[in-house]
């Protein structure tokens, strides 16, 4: 019984001291796991364009959106011009580029639409340009007294329908005063102080009565500095002659800078 009983004695300390290697299972099971989850990433970050494309066009198809192919915009058919796509990262740009384009074109509609309830979509003009969405004033006496900073009651009408649209956004806004280059007369000393006072009260009609938050409003005047026609005769003074509201694009520069360049595809899209 001895014997035995040292045997088995001698087989549990053997027993002991030999190592459990039970967590190299779970640890071989961690690693297929990790291996596998970056497999999937390296999967996730190589991009089928083709593919990309394809599913693009299933969603907007699925979505009652007409399919479209070569760099399209299946948002709103805006198409985006092939040398506009060449340059790495331009196609992102270009992309942002063309959201806000149609965004100014849907806020300038909006625009045409509240003067033209009222009959005065002809005493505005629209550009949207690589700064946003500007809505000129042309003609100084049709919004103003002559020589004076008094706002008309068509310009009263012509700001209120606009106001309405503009306090409902929250871009920022910049009233920009021009003067022709005929030298100012009394009470106003130099140009610099008509036009400013004239992109003054415009401000203050938006701020006031229109309920546009006044901090992101500003009131500039520009003299006769930055004409829009030349010559002396009575239609280049009255372009001249003129206050600017000018709907600040939200985008980043090199964003912007694209917005002529898709306002020149569309027009030419479009056709004379």
């Amino acid at each position: 019984m001895s014997a035995i009983s040292g045997a088995r004695g001698g087989r549990r300390e053997i027993e002991a001291h030999e190592p459990d290697e039970r967590w190299a299972v779970s640890y071989a099971d961690m690693v297929t796991v990790l291996m596998c989850l970056f497999i999937v990433l390296f999967a996730m970050s190589t991009v089928d364009k083709g593919k990309f494309e394809q599913l693009a066009n299933s969603l907007a198809s699925g979505f009652g959106r007409d399919v479209t192919e070569g760099g399209a915009d299946t948002t709103e058919g805006l198409v985006i011009p092939p040398e506009m796509l060449d340059e790495d990262g331009a196609e992102e740009l270009t992309a942002r580029a063309a959201t806000e384009y149609e965004s100014l074109v849907e806020l300038r509609e909006r625009m045409r639409q509240a003067l033209a309830a009222k009959g005065l979509e002809r005493t505005v003009d629209f550009v949207i340009d690589d700064r946003g969405l500007k809505v000129g004033l042309i003609g100084a006496e049709t919004f103003f007294a002559d020589n004076s900073t008094q706002l008309s009651a068509k310009a009263n009408a012509v700001l209120d329908a606009i106001g309405d649209v503009l306090a409902g956004v929250d871009n920022e806004v910049s009233i920009e005063g021009h003067a022709d280059h005929r030298a100012a007369v009394p009470p106003f000393p130099t140009n610099w102080e008509l036009s400013s006072g004239r992109s003054t009260q415009v401000a203050r009609f938006l701020v006031e009565r229109e309920g546009v938050a006044g901090g992101r409003v500003k009131a500039t005047g520009f003299s006769d500095t930055r004409p829009l026609a030349p010559g002396d005769d009575a239609a280049a003074l009255a372009v001249n002659r003129r206050v600017d509201i000018v709907v600040e694009s939200k985008e980043e520069e090199r964003v912007r800078a694209l917005l002529p360049e898709l306002v020149a595809a569309v027009k030419e899209a479009d056709g004379p």
